[in-house]
Formats: structure tokens, C-alpha cells, sequence
């Protein structure tokens, strides 16, 4: 999974401005207690990471994956 395909499914779940805050603010234990960016900046495999916050946030296997949002890439 590309980053930004990884933004595009954070922001279709969560919502523009909430997206950002689940990554910078809550800490994943299946992220070995990090954070969405600070796994992300160590290098964690971005699937990985969406598999963690599906898990974390209990988003159902059918909505694991949603369509693609259209324009919408990662924090600036």
C-alpha cells in the first residue's frame, strides 16, 4: 500500500481533521505503543499501520479497505 492510498483510507474513516488527529494523538499498542506518524516515521510497512488501526478502532473487515477519496494526500 502507498502512503498516500494509506491517507486516503484514514481520511474516507475518519473524517479530514480527525484523521490527523488519530495519527498524532493516540498511541497503538499493535504499534508496539506508538503513534500512527511516529511508526510511520520509523519506517513501519503502511499496510501494517492500517492493519493496526483497523484493530485498534474496530473498523469492520468490509471497511477495512474503502474506495479511494479522490485529491486527498497525506498531512502538509
Amino acid at each position: 500500500m502507498r502512503l498516500t492510498a494509506f491517507w486516503e483510507r484514514m481520511r474516507a474513516q475518519f473524517g479530514d481533521a480527525y484523521a490527523d488527529s488519530v495519527a498524532k494523538d493516540y498511541v497503538l499498542a499493535a504499534l508496539g505503543s506508538r503513534t500512527v506518524s511516529q511508526a510511520l516515521a520509523d519506517g513501519t510497512d503502511v499496510k501494517t499501520v492500517w492493519r493496526a488501526v483497523c484493530e485498534t478502532f474496530d473498523i469492520p473487515e468490509f471497511r477495512a479497505d474503502p474506495p479511494a477519496a479522490k485529491g486527498r494526500a497525506g498531512p502538509r
